[in-house]
């Protein structure tokens, strides 16, 4: 099986991003599962605002698209700003609302049988807010949801430390990065076994 994580941070290139270093603790769980995991930066990409798979003029949203579509398990991880999910993740689920419309070999959304979780860090609070939010967005285009497939840390209220700044030690957090991890691994292996019927859910139906 395959994963991919998308990085939602506001960083470029190489700096350090604290929701990378929460998304490697599951990616190592991934590879010692045998699980063929990728995590990507989307904002090292250009990704075009708007509501379609592919937007045209230097677009490279399909590139993200073809990792995708080739996953079996899609994380979504994102930094907190003022509570919300980053601006970057808000454009991932707009464009992959915008590409629900393209069909799998039985006529459903490309997303079915697609198995999806969240990651989340930041200061003070919102991660259950992002977390129900992102994974709204991605039951709605047709991800599986597992039990458990939010996996978060955040800081005390005020200026303070950030993930890497506290060594990992958060026993809550750790849980839950488990929790995900082999809840999405298992639920997606059922679904390579046994897909979601397309009986009364094509889209053209």
């Amino acid at each position: 099986m395959k994963a991919v994580i998308l990085n939602a941070t506001l960083k470029n290139g190489d700096e350090l991003s604290h929701t990378e270093a929460l998304a490697r603790e599951a990616m190592s769980i991934y590879q010692t599962e045998g699980i063929d995991v990728e995590m990507v930066r989307v904002n090292d990409y250009k990704i075009a605002y708007g509501i379609s798979d592919d937007m045209g003029d230097g677009d490279e949203w399909p590139k993200l698209l073809n990792k995708i579509i080739d996953s079996d398990i899609v994380i979504i991880g994102t930094p907190l700003w003022l509570g919300e999910k980053s601006s970057v993740a808000t454009l991932i689920i707009e464009r992959l609302y915008g590409s629900s419309k393209l069909e799998n070999n039985e006529g459903q959304s490309i997303f079915y049988n697609k198995v999806g979780g969240v990651i989340v860090t930041g200061n003070e609070d919102g991660a259950k807010h992002a977390s129900a939010s992102i994974l709204y967005g991605l039951s709605h285009i047709g991800f599986t949801i597992p039990p458990n497939v939010d996996a978060y840390w955040v800081g005390e209220a005020g200026p303070g430390p950030s993930y890497m700044d506290i060594k990992h030690e958060n026993d809550f957090t750790k849980k839950h990065i488990k929790w995900l991890a082999y809840n999405t691994m298992y639920m997606a292996s059922i679904l390579k076994r046994t897909p979601l019927p397309s009986k009364g859910n094509r889209l053209n139906d």
